[in-house]
């Protein structure tokens, strides 16, 4: 049997690639408008350097921390994406995976599994939330996931609708009917291992998102969901205080980019932030998170957790954020390529590849534990940093 382990995310990327049907691969890799955001949130890592010593470096390296009153292994938290038709354990995949290596799992409410059977699947989960409906839908979500064990509560509203892709977007169907399936039957039977599995798992991606019904309601499609996340007000900062006060426990405002953002999300009381342009899929121009990350840490990063996601793919990514002022990461599109490359297993090789990437550069650098980083760390060219709103 061929090694399915891979050495870096790139390797996870590629076999993702050939694993999957070009439609299912192509919504991973998303991106919108000329892609300027999805390029950039890689490509600045790129630009910063390393500083690194040559002896008296440390025996042993700690890369443990806390995130919301979670203790971590290491500081990558599972960022909440959906995963339809990927893998058929889907989300719960995701899930083992982060429990078995000691991390936070982040569940969209757009996922494809239910909130209470990925909570069996890791206790330490955040379920995360779009603004969709009005309070009365918003309160009853949230009911449900406090109910299922969520422990903390990730609101994202960065999303201004933004649609059109230069290189084309996949056709991603709404249901998938019979005549759907006979439409995409070549693309699936060009991917024997993938069909292999949907069909050994006894069911077809059903594209619904069981999360967002309130009220005994059917789970609408995706593009349902979508249809009605458009529908609705774009909320205001007091939703946002509403939002805090009525989940009751720890809360992530995911989106910003600013400081006065920042700074209005602590006056409404939030426990973290994610520096995050939605990995590029949003607002196409929006800055890399990392050239943001070091203005707002500084800012606001001695009252709130600030966290970044946005083009990590390998250890010394993490710790170039981390150098730079976060607490944390969120990975997502790194672990999609490990869960389509070798379901739960790849999604594990995701996550050990990163420990091993930070560990490496701790010894580098010099330093027995992550909490010694430092600007002082890096290689940062004049002009890196982006400061919006400040």
């Amino acid at each position: 049997m061929a090694n399915k382990w891979f050495e870096t995310v790139a390797v996870a990327q590629r076999r993702a690639k050939r694993r999957l049907p070009a439609s299912v691969y192509g919504a991973l890799v998303a991106g919108a408008e000329a892609g300027v955001t999805v390029r950039d949130n890689v490509a600045a890592f790129s630009e910063l350097g390393f500083a690194p010593h040559v002896a008296g470096l440390p025996a042993a390296r700690e890369m443990a921390t806390t995130v919301m009153g979670q203790e971590i292994s290491m500081p990558v938290l599972i960022s909440p994406t959906g995963v339809q038709a990927v893998h058929p354990d889907g989300e719960v995949a995701v899930a083992r995976a982060a429990a078995a290596r000691g991390t936070v799992m982040s569940l969209s409410s757009f996922a494809s599994k239910p909130v209470e059977e990925v909570l069996e699947s890791n206790p330490r989960t955040f379920f995360q939330m779009y603004w969709v409906g009005g309070r009365e839908e918003m309160a009853a979500r949230m009911e449900r996931a406090r109910t299922a064990g969520a422990v903390g509560l990730i609101a994202t509203l960065d999303w201004s609708f933004s649609f059109g892709r230069d290189w084309g977007s996949p056709h991603i169907p709404e249901k998938m009917t019979l005549r759907e399936m006979i439409r995409m039957s070549p693309e699936a039977l060009s991917r024997p291992p993938w069909l292999y599995e949907w069909l050994r798992a006894g069911h077809i991606p059903d594209l619904t998102v069981p999360n967002l019904p309130v009220g005994g309601a059917p789970a609408p499609t995706f593009f349902g969901a979508y249809g009605q996340w458009m529908a609705s007000a774009p909320p205001s900062w007091d939703d946002v205080a509403w939002l805090r006060e009525q989940w009751g426990g720890p809360f992530m405002l995911k989106g910003v980019t600013r400081i006065d953002d920042a700074k209005r999300a602590i006056d409404a009381g939030v426990t973290a932030i994610s520096v995050s342009n939605h990995g590029g899929n949003n607002l196409d121009g929006t800055p890399a998170t990392i050239r943001l990350l070091p203005d707002i840490a500084r800012a606001v990063g001695d009252q709130v957790e600030v966290l970044m996601d946005g083009g990590v793919r390998r250890g010394g990514d993490v710790v170039k954020a981390l150098a730079l002022g976060a607490r944390a990461v969120l990975i997502g599109r790194a672990y999609l390529w490990g869960l389509g490359a070798n379901g739960q297993a790849g999604v594990e090789n995701v996550l050990d590849l990163l420990r091993s990437g930070i560990d490496a550069c701790l010894l580098g650098l010099g330093h027995a534990s992550i909490s010694e980083l430092s600007a002082d760390d890096l290689v940062i060219p004049p002009g890196f940093t982006r400061r919006l709103g400040g």
